[in-house]
């Protein structure tokens, strides 16, 4: 008997151990389960954050510092001059003495007329002497290919016959001028007596061609006089036939002349305040200061610029293309991509207040509470510009149509205003947090702004080099 009960407790014994065992194995199983499927959910979330960090854009930054800008822009201006027509005493063809642009006195002999048309043969022929180029003639040949060729522009073919004209008349300078030193030949010839040597009269620079603009004055300027499209030059040339009191080019009296540019009324407020500017010639690229006269006209503002020299580079000129520096600006330099505009809510400066923990400006809320009654309740906000009237805010918590309380006064107000700044995104704190700035100068490729202003930059503070690629308050991934 007693054996057989020891046998039977170490059956049950047995069993239950079986019975434990196999509880375990369940246990287990479903152990490894959890943690295979915990595993799992984790190895997808870091996967989904490798793939959302490689197909997101990093956000540039820039740091900023102290800079200049020159601001530049091109213009073109319509050259006014004391520009006096010639106009021939005589029948005949016309030579000339002198090569177009060049100073000549009253008394300088300045081109011929021949009535019997036969010197021009005389001419061809050589039968007035061997003409030979000294090396200085030569030097200025050489010189004007060289001027040319730097500034040519295939859209303005006008210029090579400009050149042409430059070429033929002083080529035929140094032929005329050898014909003019033997004029006791000429005189002995069967042409005595039938070329006439023709002055100006007056001292200045000759110009053999014209356009009608010579009396043009600053107060008959129109913006349709800038279409270049409808510009037009007369010439006469060596050897052509003039009839009696012709024009045959013009002579400037004067080395002072302006230049019309057509310009805004915050640029003419500038140039106004300015006086004198900077002015680059295209042409020459050269710089030279003109005094500033503002023509406020019928259809539109027109900035004169008055030089006392440089006249004889843009005599045969009438629209001359010029590079305007009205500013060297100093201040905080930055990159006009991280530039951006922001809207915000306008608050008048006695509805403001300081409170929470930390004594910041908000807004008293109007709310209703548990019980439905109205209740002020102190909402903290972020300043990002202010004067003595409003406040420019930004909060979430905040909508149009709220209403927000004045301090001890039962005047409410509904939140409608809203206004937009200017500004760029500081990135010092790991996230977009705007700042107003205040721009001086600006290009095409960069604005000086002012520094230390309130809510504004700093030297050395970094912000988001592309505005468009975040929003106010974006966490900042480098």
């Amino acid at each position: 008997m007693p054996g057989l009960f020891l046998r039977r407790i170490i059956l049950v014994a047995s069993q239950n151990r079986q019975a434990h065992s196999t509880q375990l194995n369940k246990s287990g199983k479903t152990m490894n389960r959890i943690e295979l499927a915990i595993f799992g959910a984790m190895t997808v979330y870091i996967i989904a954050v490798i793939i959302t960090y490689f197909r997101m854009e990093p956000i540039q930054g820039y740091e900023i510092q102290m800079g200049s800008l020159s601001v530049a822009k091109t213009y073109t201006g319509i050259a006014i001059r004391q520009e006096e027509l010639l106009k021939s005493p005589y029948t005949g063809y016309i030579n000339y003495f002198v090569r177009e642009g060049e100073r000549v006195s009253s008394r300088d002999t300045v081109y011929s007329v021949d009535e019997s048309g036969k010197l021009a043969s005389m001419l061809e022929a050589g039968d007035m002497g061997e003409t030979s180029y000294t090396d200085e003639e030569l030097a200025e040949f050489r010189s004007e290919v060289i001027q040319y060729d730097r500034g040519f522009d295939s859209k303005d073919f006008n210029s090579v016959y400009d050149f042409k004209y430059s070429i033929e008349g002083s080529v035929m300078k140094l032929v005329n001028v050898n014909m003019y030193e033997n004029l006791e030949t000429l005189n002995q010839s069967s042409l005595g007596g039938m070329v006439a040597l023709c002055t100006t009269g007056k001292t200045g620079y000759v110009v053999y061609s014209t356009d009608g603009y010579e009396t043009l004055t600053p107060d008959q300027i129109t913006l349709g006089l800038y279409d270049q499209s409808e510009y037009e030059k007369s010439r006469v040339n060596n050897n052509d036939l003039i009839e009696k009191n012709a024009t045959v080019g013009k002579i400037i009296t004067d080395e002072n002349w302006s230049l019309i540019i057509p310009v805004d009324e915050s640029r003419a407020a500038e140039m106004e305040e300015a006086e004198y500017v900077e002015v680059k010639f295209i042409k020459t690229q050269e710089t030279s200061w003109g005094q500033v006269v503002i023509h406020r006209l019928a259809d539109g503002i027109y900035a004169e610029l008055i030089f006392n020299n440089s006249c004889v580079s843009f005599c045969t000129d009438r629209y001359v293309d010029i590079e305007l520096v009205v500013n060297d600006r100093q201040g905080l330099k930055i990159p006009n991509s991280a530039i951006a505009e922001k809207e915000f809510f306008i608050i008048p400066a006695d509805y403001m207040t300081k409170g929470g923990p930390n004594g910041n400006y908000g807004v008293l809320k109007e709310k209703a509470d548990e019980n439905g009654n109205l209740v002020n309740e102190f909402i903290e906000t972020n300043v990002y510009s202010s004067d003595e009237k409003e406040f420019y805010i930004d909060s979430s918590e905040l909508e149009v149509g709220d209403y927000i309380c004045k301090m001890d006064s039962t005047d409410k107000m509904a939140v409608s205003e809203t206004g937009v700044l200017t500004g760029v995104y500081n990135m010092n704190k790991g996230y977009a947090d705007f700042k107003q700035i205040t721009v001086l100068a600006q290009n095409d490729e960069y604005s000086i702004v002012s520094s230390n202003t309130q809510y504004g930059l700093t030297v050395y503070d970094r912000i988001v080099l592309d505005a468009a690629s975040v929003s106010n308050n974006d966490f900042i991934y480098n």
